[in-house]
């Protein structure tokens, strides 16, 4: 099988992006003149760590809002869009501690790129769409951008789970209940496809909207961390809901579970789930109100792997407070705490068995 490599993913953006569409070309094409949009986005923050890490970042398992006691950048972007009934692409650039922390697997030069994409209409109806490139992953509910969150900080699942994707894929929305999506990846959270493997991923999302107040939805990955020498395949479940109960209250609700060959060729697996729910108040529309529980188990080290090399099994809970007083800005605070049942969050050179932080954001959003 042919590697899918990033080089043929941008040849095939360009393709379809900016040559006219194969099987929905019409004289509509040359009438409608596509719609230009921009964003610029920056999410500044402090965090205050009671453990008081040795060194600058929080924790190892963390990849967002992760340093002690300074003022940083988290996540800054730019980014520019075209939409056409027929065509469409994006293009961001990124940078913040953010991008050092989450995208070390990945060029130095390509890491800075949150969204590099074109797509296309495949048919009349325009309900079909075909896209290439770097797009935001189709596993959860929370991105990596803070503003549309419920939470200041990203559940333990976020963390461990993709924020972007790599690769083609196919977008499919048959009526207004219902959307499919089946998508070909250079991997799991990977622009460049993993030296030495061949086998590309598949990534399914079904998403069932029964109105304006519920969602439900189901993606899944199949595919490998590993290259072909050594390959251990992973199968992993996403499932949540969405429920505005009414105008003040939203939940959210979600379930994932992964497991992943123990070898090569094995017919044992190892686990690791993690269940979540988020409620918000909204007091106004610019005060606003969160808290969260949820739980992370990985015993065998599969996604997080502690600093001390021991399992990980973890309760969170956290409370946040939001006040936009402009459509402009957002200051965010959270207050947040871990609790294992290991010795597994480092507290001033040694470990302990409880993590708690103060988390203060400025975030400013401007979109035209």
């Amino acid at each position: 099988m042919k590697k899918l490599g990033v080089k043929n993913i941008f040849f095939y953006c360009l393709l379809l992006g900016f040559s006219k569409p194969l099987f929905a070309i019409n004289d509509s094409i040359q009438k409608v003149k596509p719609q230009f949009n921009w964003q610029a986005y920056g999410d500044f923050f402090l965090a205050y760590d009671a453990n008081n890490p040795a060194g600058e970042s929080r924790q190892p398992f963390l990849f967002n809002h992760n340093r002690h006691a300074k003022v940083d950048l988290n996540l800054g972007f730019l980014k520019m869009g075209l939409q056409h009934e027929n065509y469409r692409a994006n293009l961001s650039v990124q940078t913040g501690t953010f991008i050092n922390d989450n995208y070390a697997s990945d060029h130095p030069i390509l890491r800075h790129f949150q969204e590099a994409n074109a797509g296309v209409a495949i048919n009349k109806r325009k309900n079909l769409w075909l896209d290439a490139g770097i797009f935001a992953s189709h596993i959860g509910f929370e991105s990596a951008i803070s503003a549309e969150n419920l939470t200041l900080s990203r559940s333990l699942v976020a963390e461990q789970t993709p924020y972007y994707m790599t690769g083609i894929k196919l977008n499919y929305v048959p009526n207004k209940k219902w959307t499919i999506n089946l998508a070909l990846l250079n991997g799991w959270q990977r622009i460049r496809a993993i030296k030495g493997n061949t086998l590309p991923a598949l990534g399914t999302q079904l998403v069932y909207t029964a109105n304006k107040n519920f969602s439900a939805n189901w993606s899944t990955f199949i595919g490998t961390t590993f290259p072909d020498s050594i390959r251990r395949m992973r199968y992993y479940q996403n499932y949540y809901f969405q429920w505005q109960l009414n105008s003040k209250v939203l939940i959210i609700g979600g379930f994932d579970v992964g497991i992943q060959q123990r070898n090569k060729n094995s017919t044992t697996y190892h686990t690791w789930f993690s269940p979540i729910f988020i409620a918000q108040y909204a007091f106004n529309e610019r005060w606003k109100m969160a808290a969260r529980a949820e739980k992370y188990a990985d015993m065998q080290n599969i996604m997080i792997t502690p600093t001390n090399q021991i399992g990980f099994d973890c309760n969170g809970y956290s409370l946040n407070w939001d006040y936009a007083p402009n459509p402009y800005l957002l200051f965010r605070f959270e207050t947040r705490y871990l609790r294992s049942t290991l010795n597994v969050f480092e507290n001033k050179g040694s470990f302990q068995n409880s993590n708690l932080l103060a988390l203060g954001s400025l975030v400013f959003r401007i979109k035209k």
